[in-house]
């Protein structure tokens, strides 16, 4: 990068840095470092949600997504306004009456102590690891910018956030959380309209979505029911309503984003307004995606766009390297100009057309073969290689393409974007370690003093135990699916346990914690022998739980019933 470029990307990181530590000073409580004194408004809120889950996977990884399966994984988000309107209609009473620190504290009250505790890890255990994930994506920045070793650069990105989330806890990152998902929006639509400005002479915006969706990377809404398939519009809505439920509802970063809003009515528009908006942008930074593909259609793409990877290939085989290369500029030539015959001849409704077309699919199935061929000879050479090169294809083109100056804040961006939801989650993490497992467990009551120094401890050892979880997210391929994977493995019995809270009074504490056991058995099992895609265990796990408490309820009478 430039002198100007890392101007822009270390005074932003560290104008956010100083602006956290600024409004989170002089914290004297638990009340204040975990919910922010209960202060926040709704559009706080809104910011909060949406920073938290959109992280630095989404900016990096989502174009990428996009560019190598097209756009059908906006359906992941079909049942999310769904689960809002749930969520807001059950869920948020009950947290703002009881007043709770973590969303686990209610089913104490509601079950017992273990199903507490038991829920608790499982967030803390799902959560912990994906919070690792977050830390590993702007990594990868650092590491490709700087050539550092990667192991060096999730040190570093995950020890710089730990400064204002130590020092200010919930009210910090609320503050933070606004102020970088503003420049994350506005310096995306940026890149968005500079990708466009970017195309050939001749080619506009209509041209590159003409090119993407003849490509089939514009396939928003796949109606084909199959239950191995990741992405349709049937695991989006039930699939994705039942992981959005547990994710808004059960997940205590998200939980402990609008349990810190001023009443009732500023949690509900914050989370509604977040069902509403979640989609178009989820959309748009998929179009990004999309229409990179047009851009790498018209212009030189790169053999792989990890190009660190392919270097180590190029050493260690410069033999097979030097034949991928041959086969790669013949073939790119190739595309490039099929597709510019395509737009030539796009008005034409001809039988030329067809052809045209028909030749376009067919180099570009040519193009995926020999990539996934370099793919395969990278990860049998080199074991350490990441599996994909998905998280690197917008990176490419923001280092390649993007004027001097753009390239250092689109890099401030998605380091912001990943502070957002990683210090969201370390705050989460805390506060559940600490008030659903440690005070439990603990034999002596701590002052507000005390509690609120151990608050800063489990802060800090949730931050040191995610850099460490980064050390092996290199083996997980596109980590926008990564994350959502592991996180299905535990959202649904940790909603059916949640379920049953609100909907089955009959059901008592010892019923629900076998359930919850044998539920996530039972999840992990499916996933095990992959009897269907991910989104899908959320539906079994939550659905396993009532089932499971429901059956025992013929073999089992709750004391008191029987009272």
């Amino acid at each position: 990068m430039s002198n100007i470029d890392w101007f822009v990307l270390i005074f932003t990181l560290f104008a956010v840095v100083a602006y956290g530590v600024f409004i989170g000073r002089g914290q004297k409580s638990n009340e204040s470092y975990l919910k922010a004194d209960n202060k926040m408004p709704w559009y706080i809120v809104l910011l909060g949600i949406m920073a938290t889950q959109a992280s630095a996977i989404t900016f990096l990884s989502a174009p990428g997504q996009a560019y190598t399966d097209g756009m059908r994984f906006v359906q992941y988000y079909f049942g999310l306004p769904l689960a809002m309107i749930v969520i807001c209609i059950t869920f948020i009473p009950i947290f703002q009456r009881l007043n709770v620190y973590t969303a686990y504290e209610y089913l104490e009250q509601r079950f017992d102590k273990k199903t507490r505790v038991l829920t608790s890890l499982l967030f803390l255990f799902s959560r912990g690891l994906s919070t690792g994930i977050s830390i590993y994506a702007p990594s990868i920045i650092l590491s490709s910018v700087l050539n550092w070793n990667i192991y060096l650069t999730n040190i570093l990105t995950g020890g710089i956030l730990l400064i204002y989330t130590y020092v200010g806890g919930a009210k910090a990152i609320a503050h933070t959380q606004k102020l970088q998902f503003l420049i994350i929006l506005g310096t995306m639509a940026f890149a968005g309209y500079l990708l466009v400005q970017n195309m050939p002479n001749g080619i506009g915006f209509r041209d590159a979505l003409y090119l993407a969706g003849k490509s089939g990377k514009l396939n928003v809404i796949t109606t084909d029911f199959d239950w191995k398939d990741k992405y349709n519009i049937w695991s989006g809505i039930i699939g994705g309503f039942f992981l959005a439920l547990s994710y808004f509802g059960t997940d205590q970063s998200q939980v402990g984003r609008y349990i810190t809003a001023k009443d009732n009515t500023n949690a509900k528009m914050g989370l509604l307004l977040n069902g509403m908006v979640k989609i178009p942008m989820q959309f748009a930074i998929l179009l990004i995606g999309a229409l990179l593909f047009a851009f790498f259609s018209l212009k030189p793409a790169p053999i792989y766009f990890n190009e660190r990877s392919y270097e180590y290939l190029k050493e260690t085989q410069p033999k097979r390297a030097a034949i991928f290369e041959q086969e790669h500029q013949a073939l790119q030539q190739k595309f490039n100009q099929q597709s510019k015959q395509i737009l030539a001849e796009k008005d034409d409704s001809s039988a030329q057309l067809k052809a045209s077309i028909d030749n376009f699919k067919t180099t570009q199935k040519q193009v995926a073969l020999l990539h996934t061929k370099v793919e395969e000879a990278i990860n049998k050479s080199n074991y350490n290689a990441e599996k994909t090169d998905t998280n690197y294809i917008f990176l490419y083109f923001v280092k390649n393409t993007l004027p001097v100056g753009m390239i250092g804040l689109l890099f401030a961006v998605i380091f912001l974007a990943s502070w957002g939801s990683i210090s969201a989650a370390l705050n989460s993490l805390a506060a559940c370690s600490l008030k659903d497992v440690h005070l439990i467990f603990s034999k002596e009551k701590p002052n507000d003093q005390q509690e609120l120094n151990y608050s800063r401890l489990h802060t800090l050892a949730w931050g040191i135990f995610s850099i460490a979880v980064a050390m092996f997210a290199t083996q997980m391929g596109s980590l926008i699916e990564a994350v959502n994977v592991l996180g299905s493995l535990f959202y649904g019995p940790i909603l059916g346990i949640f379920l049953v809270a609100f909907y089955f009074r009959k059901i008592d504490g010892p019923l629900v914690f076998i359930s919850a056991v044998l539920s996530e058995i039972a999840v992990i099992t499916v996933y095990k022998f992959d009897i269907v895609s991910f989104l899908w265990l959320n539906v079994i796990g939550a659905f396993a739980v009532v089932l499971f408490s429901a059956v025992g309820l013929l073999f089992y009478q709750p004391k008191a019933l029987n009272s």
